[in-house]
């Protein structure tokens, strides 16, 4: 049975005085010569409306599962349901959902399986934010268990770094309750992963611990930018991790903090895009950014035809897909839109 249709937003503050979301400010004046090269264009659309996804490519196709979906304009629970865009045709088929509804499951292709790791449950209406630690993998034959994440982690990031699997941020249960969203608290804890045979390593945590963040690896480096923090809101942090050295550094921040944005790599840069913010009324970035390594800068690319924020964003060739998420902030107008930027 589907879970009563609720909000996303009562679900992530009810029951609490001191959540703060004070954003940093809004860029909101860009004149015509900071909007950067690059064209939107019309991709498939979703089957379904779907937010707070972690999309991956995967054997030659962009795969998608789990997520919030919604019933008329608000979300009604998590689904388990589990898709592939065949690129040549541009049209979306189901595959084996996953063993259980969840929303924010990681997606990444490693060690030539698909997996699903972490994210949330939602159980009842009073538990939607039931934190998880298990991880499934994929192949021909289904979702079988994975090696076990070392604590539950949700709104994490993850990252494939030569033959390694990183997983950092995110948050994780302050108390023994684990149902609610202020059941959590950001951390920075970073875990490794070495093959599926394996056991997950520790490494150097992140310096700026958070969640909603957004990651890509670039030129053998993992960037993670963005995201928020419980007690102060939207970050522009943007910290980057040297596998070699086995430790973080500091680049240049976001022009401004975006929380729940996707973020990818191609041609030799950091792409990033939309989010949501929650003062003064709230709602959803429309500001696109391209980050260059070389010049550690960020210069602004067109803006998000249709701004979204809980949403995926997958290299393909030399454009991105960015994927579903929703159209106004918290748990309304969840969205099928696909759409392709090309730098």
């Amino acid at each position: 049975m589907p879970l009563p249709a609720f909000n996303r937003r009562v679900f992530l503050v009810a029951g609490t005085s001191t959540l703060s979301f004070a954003c940093s400010a809004r860029v909101t004046a860009r004149s015509e010569a900071d909007q950067r090269s690059g064209t939107w264009r019309d991709g498939p659309t979703l089957p379904y409306a779907v937010q707070e996804i972690y999309p991956a490519m995967h054997g030659g196709q962009i795969h998608l599962a789990g997520g919030f979906i919604a019933e008329g304009d608000r979300i009604s629970g998590a689904t388990n349901r589990h898709i592939a865009l065949d690129l040549a045709t541009g049209t979306w088929s189901d595959l084996t959902p996953l063993p259980v509804a969840r929303h924010h499951p990681n997606l990444i292709s490693f060690d030539g399986k698909l997996l699903s790791i972490g994210g949330f449950e939602a159980r009842s209406e009073n538990a939607v934010w039931v934190m998880q630690s298990g991880v499934w993998v994929f192949d021909e034959f289904g979702w079988t268990n994975g090696p076990t994440l070392p604590q539950p982690n949700g709104e994490s990031v993850t990252g494939v770094i030569g033959d390694q699997l990183h997983v950092c941020g995110g948050r994780n249960p302050s108390g023994e309750a684990n149902a609610s969203w202020n059941d959590h608290a950001d951390i920075g804890d970073h875990f490794v992963l070495s093959d599926l045979a394996s056991a997950w390593d520790r490494a150097a945590p992140l310096p700026t611990a958070r969640n909603s963040a957004a990651a890509a690896v670039l030129r053998g480096a993992w960037h993670v930018v963005g995201g928020r923090t419980v007690a102060g809101g939207n970050t522009p942090v943007h910290e980057v991790f040297d596998p070699q050295e086995d430790r973080w550094r500091t680049a240049a921040p976001m022009p401004q903090g975006q929380a729940g944005l996707a973020a990818v790599a191609i041609g030799g840069k950091l792409y990033a895009f939309g989010g949501e913010y929650f003062d003064n009324g709230g709602g959803v970035y429309s500001e696109c950014w391209a980050y260059d390594p070389g010049a550690d800068a960020w210069s602004a690319i067109p803006d998000m035809p249709h701004p979204r924020h809980g949403l995926g964003a997958v290299a393909v060739s030399d454009s991105i897909y960015v994927i579903g998420g929703a159209l106004a902030a918290g748990g309304n107008q969840t969205s099928p839109l696909v759409e392709i930027f090309t730098p």
